[in-house]
């Protein structure tokens, strides 16, 4: 027969006459066979299961021989031996490997015939060994798959007591093991299945021996909680967590939140992984399991795990959340629409308290747009539901982990603890370009001056291969002395104190240099602003009489103040320098009568405007407009909305001086009524702009921040005030302003210096008001996210300037304007916007205005914007407000605001080349951070500080103190280091 069964399977005969004939040699079974022959049978078929080519062979085989063990019941029980057995576990069958499915399922069918044999409990005894070793060997899903069934049959194979404990515990590190390559559904289908069946045998081991169940929870713990594993644990962990009897979740948890040998690090780390466990196709109960562990660690106050997770696992949950609200609105399923409402709620939570990122807000705003959004109660309540106050103050927030170079091709700055106050004010400067490039053109060799460390994280901003740059030695040199390290601070009083000293310590040097020049003349040693032409760069030195410092010269303006006596019309003018204007609110319309000059400031609503969080509220530099309860203003139209020009008109507006606060006049010798002006004499390169948002309320005795949305006009003019030299001739000025009983030539009468300098000129020439209306181009924009002077986070917009700049666009704006640098008596200046020309046919749109012309700078996230974004981030987000505004001076071909052409130095043409000092520091630390790489790329091990927050790794950032997140709770900085901080 064994002769008949092999010519048959190996002919090509046909498949019924094949069936026929294999039906003939199970039937031939019953007979009286002599050992040898079943012998030769239980080989044949055994070769046949095991290395058969087809199904079909296979197939004849199992039922050969089943028809065979089951009638020679002596003869297949000495031939399925334990040595036999062990054989196949340990070395295979022939060509197949002993790790092959074939042969677990070989065993499986031949336990069958043999399960009421006295021999089988030797088989029994083998196996048990074999299992231990082979779940050991830490085999695919699909073997382990296999063994299950088989022990999940044969319950006697299952390894008994401390073995027993020990092939639960290799059996879940086994399964961490699991990975799926499926691309296919049915694939995924068989994965989850094979998964199945090896944590069905877990809880069937669970349910007859209790003693396992917790050794092997401690395994598992012991696996997730890892932070040294060279391989990320499967999810398909979670298939385990439906058989963990839930009445064990109260115990389980307290022991784990208690456990003193259980850092932050691993608790975090495992409860990072049960998060993503939920992702599993039946993960059944891991929702409750996470919720409770949440909570456990609440209850002992470990809000350091938990915003860590949250800042951790947020990343993953962004980018999700408009597929999700799709799918909710279209599944039809009856919960989905209750649902979708709270989910819609909680959306609104997050982006209310982790405010600060509009890039990634704005689709999401998008998708939920049509749905209820709750009142700023509702929200507070949710969020102080379970609010998490951080014990540490030791975060680098997800949100802003760096996963390599931007596409943008900028640096970001890491945030060191708070200083995001100091992060947006350096990629302001940064962004101008001018300053920037006469900052990295000076020569400062050898030098360990502020400027040097200005100069030398400007090169590092520019070319360090980072995704994030660390400005910690630069931190430490510009901080002012009042602020303390780790505290929240204003941006604005930081650009203050950061311009005063680069202008201070340059005027120290000049006047060392003056000094050494005068006792060595030919002593020609290192100068502060020397800046040879060299490689194509235009010279950033300025003319020789110029002795005006870098600061002053990009940032510097002049502002004339001027007293009129309404008695006797006498004029008392003071100039007054200023690197940039402080630009109070106006106050509501309804409080000023416009058919009287009366101020303001009688109604209650009038605030005291001051700056952000550390600011001074009386600033200490740059000219600040703040009405007092007897200051009287010429009104000013103010239709809503405001506009930075508005502000800067109401900055300009003319004010009555009366009452308590009369003017002094030395000529009257008495108080009298007077009125004061403020002109512009000297426009800046760069024109920076403080709204003073925030006020303190009088009448409440606290700070509130004003939320009013400002239009930001791309272009705008500025009016500047100068003196020019007139022929007698001339009639212009001739008239008297309707607004006034005085002639404009008279009120504007010059200073004394103004005098002597008009005394210069021809006997027949006089001295007039002339007003400039100077073109400036948005350049940076820093906002405010937050709702109060004490809390919050900056962040800033730059432009990413183009060579042209938008010249001729710009030239098309002006060329509209017939009064521009006109002289008119019955024209009161202004501030005004300028209108970009709409574009036509396929012309691309003007620079700045195009879809990636802008950049948003968040710390260590830099991502691509438009200028739609920066108009549009208050109406959208209304915590998220302009702060500080840089505009830079347009020069336009053939009209120059000053009548002077701008080869001046002041305009460099091209990046300048890098100092040897400054490239070789750079090569240095981008050799440093490929090894730094490499070192991470085959160690392949996280540090237990990373797994608790993200740094970029810096040379200049080893230990930074803390963060500023993504809140809107964490003013100048937004970090978890008060207990005023909470985390949703």
């Amino acid at each position: 027969m064994d002769k008949i069964l092999e010519g048959l399977v190996s002919s090509n005969h046909p498949v019924p006459l094949k069936k026929a004939i294999v039906k003939k040699v199970i039937e031939a079974a019953e007979k009286d066979v002599t050992k040898e022959q079943c012998q030769a049978m239980f080989t044949l078929t055994t070769h046949l299961v095991l290395l058969g080519e087809d199904a079909f062979q296979k197939q004849v085989g199992f039922q050969v021989l089943e028809a065979y063990g089951r009638y020679h019941r002596p003869e297949f029980e000495c031939y399925f031996s334990k040595d036999f057995v062990l054989g196949l576990l340990q070395q295979g069958y022939g060509e197949l490997h002993h790790k092959d499915p074939a042969i677990i399922d070989f065993i499986h069918s031949c336990l069958r015939l043999l399960i009421s044999c006295p021999s089988v409990l030797e088989i029994f005894s083998v196996i048990q060994v074999e299992v231990l070793r082979m779940v050991c060997e830490r085999p695919d899903p699909a073997l382990c798959a296999r063994l299950s069934t088989l022990l999940s049959d044969f319950v006697q194979c299952i390894p008994k007591d401390k073995t027993g404990v020990l092939f639960c515990q290799q059996l879940v590190r086994t399964i961490s093991y699991f990975q799926c390559f499926a691309s296919e559904e049915q694939e995924l289908r068989e994965y989850v299945n094979q998964v199945t069946r090896v944590s069905t045998l877990l809880q069937n081991i669970w349910k007859a021996d209790p003693t396992t169940l917790l050794p092997s929870l401690q395994e598992m713990f012991s696996i997730i909680s890892s932070i040294e594993l060279s391989y990320e644990p499967s999810i398909a962990l979670a298939s385990l967590v439906q058989y963990i009897p839930v009445q064990m979740i109260t115990v389980l948890i307290k022991s784990l939140t208690t456990d003193q040998s259980v850092k932050d690090a691993t608790m975090t780390k495992a409860l990072c992984r049960m998060i993503d466990w939920l992702s599993w196709p039946l993960a059944h109960h891991v929702d409750i399991w996470v919720i409770a562990l949440l909570k456990g660690l609440a209850a002992v106050q470990k809000f350091t795990i938990l915003i860590d997770v949250t800042l951790l696992k947020i990343e993953l949950i962004v980018p999700r959340v408009v597929s999700l609200v799709q799918s909710l609105k279209t599944d039809g399923h009856p919960h989905s629409s209750t649902f979708l409402l709270q989910f819609a709620e909680l959306i609104h939570c997050m982006m209310y308290h982790y405010s600060g990122f509009p890039d990634l807000y704005d689709h999401i705003l998008d998708s939920i747009k049509d749905l209820p959004k709750p009142g700023e109660e509702k929200i507070k309540l949710v969020l102080n539901q379970s609010a998490w106050t951080s014990q540490s103050n030791s975060f680098a927030p997800g949100f802003l982990r760096p996963s390599g170079k931007s596409e943008t091709g900028k640096t970001g700055l890491v945030n060191l603890g708070n200083t995001c106050f100091m992060n947006s004010i350096i990629q302001t400067l940064f962004m101008a370009t001018d300053f920037r490039r006469h900052v990295l053109s000076l020569h400062l060799n050898g030098s360990n001056t502020l400027m040097k460390k200005l100069q030398l994280l400007f090169a590092f901003l520019a070319h360090t291969q980072r995704a994030a740059y660390a400005p910690k030695n630069f931190l430490e040199a510009s901080r002012p002395p009042w602020f303390n390290a780790g505290s929240q601070q204003d941006c604005s009083e930081y650009l203050r104190f950061l311009l005063d000293r680069l202008h201070e310590e340059e005027k120290t040097i000049q006047a060392l240099q003056s000094s050494e020049h005068k006792k060595a003349s030919n002593d020609n040693g290192p100068q502060l602003l020397a800046s040879p032409e060299e490689n194509g760069v235009s010279s950033s030195t300025p003319p020789q009489c110029d002795r005006r410092t870098l600061t002053e010269r990009m940032f510097g303006g002049k502002l004339k103040t001027g007293i009129r006596c309404m008695n006797c019309n006498s004029i008392s003018e003071k100039g007054e320098p200023f690197t940039d204007l402080s630009l109070a609110f106006c106050p509501p319309a309804s409080s000023v009568d416009s058919g009287q000059a009366e101020g303001p400031t009688a109604g209650p609503e009038l605030h005291c405007q001051g700056s952000v969080n550390g600011g001074s509220e009386n600033p200490e530099s740059g000219p600040v407009k703040s009405p007092a309860s007897s200051v009287s203003i010429v009104p000013v139209t103010n239709e809503p909305p405001l506009s930075v020009p508005d502000l800067v008109n109401y900055f300009l507006a003319p004010e009555i001086l009366d009452a308590e606060n009369a003017y002094f006049c030395e000529k009257c010798s008495s108080l009298q009524q007077a009125e004061r002006t403020l002109k512009i004499v000297s426009a800046p390169e760069y024109l920076i702009l403080t709204l003073l948002r925030f006020s303190y309320d009088a009448k409440c005795h606290v700070r509130r921040k004003i939320l009013d949305n400002v239009t930001i006009p791309a272009l705008m003019r500025l009016p500047v005030h100068s003196r020019v030299s007139v022929p007698t001739t001339s009639t212009s000025l001739q008239e008297d302003s309707p607004e006034c009983s005085e002639n404009l030539a008279k009120k504007l009468k010059p200073s004394q210096n103004d005098e002597d300098e008009g005394t210069d000129g021809a006997a027949q020439d006089r001295v007039v008001a002339s007003v400039q209306s100077v073109p400036y181009v948005l350049c940076s924009v820093v906002m405010h996210s937050g709702l109060s002077s004490e809390s919050g986070h900056y962040y800033s917009y730059g432009r990413n300037v183009c060579e042209v700049e938008g010249t001729q666009q710009l030239a098309n704006c002006l060329s509209l304007q017939d009064d521009v640098g006109s002289p008119r008596a019955d024209h009161i200046p202004s501030c005004s916007s300028l209108t970009v020309p709409p574009e036509q046919g396929d012309a691309p749109p003007p620079c700045g205005l195009a879809e990636k012309d802008w950049l948003l700078f968040n710390d260590s996230r830099v991502t691509f914007a438009s200028f739609q974004s920066v108009q549009n981030i208050t109406n959208r987000f209304p915590k998220d407000t302009a702060y500080v505004l840089m505009y830079r001076k347009q020069e336009i071909p053939g009209k120059n605001p000053n009548g002077t052409a701008m080869a001046n130095g002041m305009r460099m043409n091209a990046e300048p080349p890098l100092h040897k000092e400054l490239l070789d520091a750079i090569i240095k630390d981008n050799k440093l951070f490929l090894q730094e790489q490499e070192l991470n790329a085959r160690t392949q091990v996280l540090q237990a500080s990373s797994s608790c927050s993200s740094r970029p790794n810096g040379s200049d950032d080893n230990n930074p103190p803390g963060s500023c997140g993504p809140s809107g709770g964490g003013g100048g900085g937004g970090g978890f280091n008060t207990i005023s901080r909470l985390v949703f």
